[in-house]
């Protein structure tokens, strides 16, 4: 298992993208959030696949910490906000 901090994480509606987004990614079966510690563990040490998770987490607008955190980030991570409040209500 391996934890990776990111950026922009508001609520549950980001939470449910980030797992759907993560869960997407070949090879990861397993995914957490945290809300309240900006958070996200998957079920890999693999280097290969942790790279395309933090590639998948920045294009979703939620960089890992220590990353640059741009404007357009933070406007996908409104998106991606949006969308999982959409379906976690369906």
């Amino acid at each position: 298992m391996t934890t990776i901090e990111i950026l922009n994480l508001k609520c549950g509606g980001c939470a449910n993208s980030i797992k759907k987004g993560i869960l997407s990614i070949d090879g990861i079966d397993e995914v957490s959030v945290e809300l309240e510690t900006s958070k996200v563990t998957v079920n890999t040490s693999n280097e290969d696949l942790l790279l395309k998770v933090k590639e998948k987490l920045a294009s979703m607008g939620y960089p890992e910490v220590g990353d640059a955190n741009t404007i357009l980030h933070k406007a996908k991570s409104f998106v991606s906000c949006a969308t999982g409040r959409m379906t976690s209500e369906s």
